[in-house]
């Protein structure tokens, strides 16, 4: 998708005539990373909101008819304090996938190697000094102090989230 010259961004340079910025230069790299995992987990994400809006009693709805309320004064009013436990949850689970990444930049790094070092994420550089730099206490170390940051972060977050407004 990122290739520039076979890629999607290829593709589309050539299509139109155009230059498009490489996605994987060292300014562009986090963001392409960012889009990658956002299209993987908007689908987890939107099943935890539609369960959360299907479990909204339908007389909630019907009561907002009734008064009047229109279509956004329902949204606001009806449906995020409804699904509010289900974003805390997601965010939660988005904060905890964003410390853990690993495999996207290990997988363009090799398509980028001047914009993905290996310290690019806390894992990339657990792992290589690990794997690489053959020092596992510091690597376990690293790793134990982002899950307790980690830790710490989805507690703030859910303890934020969960209060009454």
């Amino acid at each position: 998708m990122y290739g520039t010259q076979f890629g999607l961004v290829g593709n589309v340079n050539d299509a139109f005539g155009v230059t498009l910025p490489d996605p994987l230069s060292p300014s562009l790299a986090l963001a392409s990373i960012g889009n990658i995992v956002t299209w993987e987990f908007v689908g987890y994400n939107m099943l935890i909101f539609y369960s959360a809006l299907k479990v909204v009693p339908r007389s909630l709805y019907e009561a907002a008819a009734i008064d009047g309320a229109g279509e956004w004064r329902v949204v606001w009013s009806i449906k995020l304090p409804a699904i509010r436990s289900a974003v805390v949850i997601a965010t939660i689970f988005s904060i905890i996938g964003s410390f853990q990444l690993f495999n996207e930049p290990s997988i363009l790094q090799k398509l980028a190697p001047n914009a993905i070092t290996s310290d690019f994420t806390p894992n990339l550089y657990t792992y290589s000094l690990s794997f690489a730099g053959q020092q596992h206490n510091y690597a376990a170390t690293v790793a134990i102090v982002m899950g307790v940051i980690t830790a710490i972060i989805a507690y703030t977050v859910q303890l934020r989230g969960m209060r009454k407004g």
